[in-house]
């Protein structure tokens, strides 16, 4: 009997693969740069993934071919059953490989964009915006990944109304993305003067960041325009026309607009403006898809919907809960200043699990 289970996600991407393979052997294709560019990048995105799921279909057939052996003598036998321990381990090494391509999803990213957005709760709700940024800022750090500031509107009483910035380092999507989704706080705010634990939100948005050949706006597809920053900045703000407002109107009856403007540089809020759309629209494009994968996708937790209240923070009880996988932690003080392993471990685990469930099967 076979030893060898199917992954239908891998069997796509082979697919994909040899198709690719077969494109860029065409002289037509060779001679038009930019669709040449376009594939070879796909092609060399897949390779990482494909080859090692090709090394797992051979050593299963040897698996199979070797168990046929061990009714043979008993020094065939025994052969046997060396070289089987050696491609079982080998066989459990790839599908560690495979496993880890499988949580990091369809698209494994090493720049994202995370907006933070204050909620309910006036200053306060700022203030715990500002606590969630620390807190990626300082794991971020842990991890030698690089911050870059986007844009932000600050607090009146401190922290963010809201904050956009840019994460990039290896891995940096593969952990982040279980933050997507709306954070309640509870705790005592510094202007409480009876003693009163209030509760407030915030919510935040993981982006993974495209590149221009991944997600492509054309000048047709957009309008833009040069106007005067707003908000604090000095004279800087009032005389030049620095910020920049894009509206992206292709495809969608609702159109996507993004506004930077904490460059002086109106070509650097372009370009940050840009940055920021080609995200939004990837992630537009991500919920096309998996809304019509909601089934199969219901009981993962990294879909991302903002709307989605995911964890609690209270600070009284030290306390951090995690509503998708029941998980809870005592150790807050330690986790807001960026000591998250244990919990990006949990959550991952928890979404291998199920990924293995529906992407294997017999």
């Amino acid at each position: 009997m076979s030893t060898v289970a199917t992954w239908p996600l891998f069997e796509q991407m082979l697919t994909r693969f040899r198709e690719l393979e077969t494109m860029l052997a065409d002289p037509e294709v060779a001679v038009d740069r930019v669709r040449y560019t376009k594939l070879a990048r796909e092609h060399g995105a897949l390779i990482r993934k494909v080859r090692p799921y090709q090394d797992y279909l051979a050593v299963v057939a040897d698996i199979d071919a070797t168990r046929e052996l061990l009714d043979a003598g008993d020094d065939m036998r025994a052969e046997a059953e060396r070289e089987l321990e050696t491609l079982e381990a080998r066989r459990a090494e790839l599908m560690g490989r495979l496993e880890e391509f499988l949580l990091a999803g369809e698209d494994d990213f090493d720049s994202i964009i995370v907006e933070i957005r204050g909620g309910t709760g006036g200053d306060e709700a700022a203030l715990f915006a500002g606590d969630l940024f620390t807190m990626y800022s300082y794991y971020a750090r842990e991890r030698n990944w690089q911050i870059e500031t986007i844009s932000f509107s600050p607090g009146e009483a401190g922290g963010y109304k809201e904050i956009v910035f840019s994460v990039t380092g290896e891995g940096a999507y593969q952990y982040l993305r279980y933050e997507s989704g709306g954070h309640r706080v509870q705790r005592v705010p510094s202007t409480e003067t009876q003693g009163r634990i209030h509760t407030t939100a915030a919510t935040v948005a993981v982006l993974p960041e495209p590149d221009e050949t991944q997600i492509e706006v054309r000048d047709q597809d957009i309008e833009w325009e040069r106007m005067r920053a707003g908000g604090a900045g000095g004279q800087h703000v009032n005389k030049t026309e620095s910020a920049v407002r894009i509206w992206y109107k292709k495809g969608t009856p609702d159109e996507v607009e993004v506004k930077c403007q904490d460059e002086r540089s109106q070509h650097k809020n372009y370009d940050r403006a840009m940055r920021i759309l080609r995200s939004r629209l990837y992630e537009r494009n991500q919920q096309r898809i998996h809304a019509r994968r909601a089934d199969a996708r219901r009981s993962l937790i990294g879909s991302g919907d903002r709307s989605d209240r995911i964890r609690t923070y209270n600070f009284p009880q030290n306390r951090l809960t995690d509503h998708r996988i029941n998980l809870t932690l005592y150790k807050l003080d330690s986790i807001i200043t960026g000591e998250m392993g244990d919990l990006f471990q949990a959550l991952r685990d928890h979404d291998r699990r199920q990924r293995l469930e529906q992407a294997v099967t017999n």
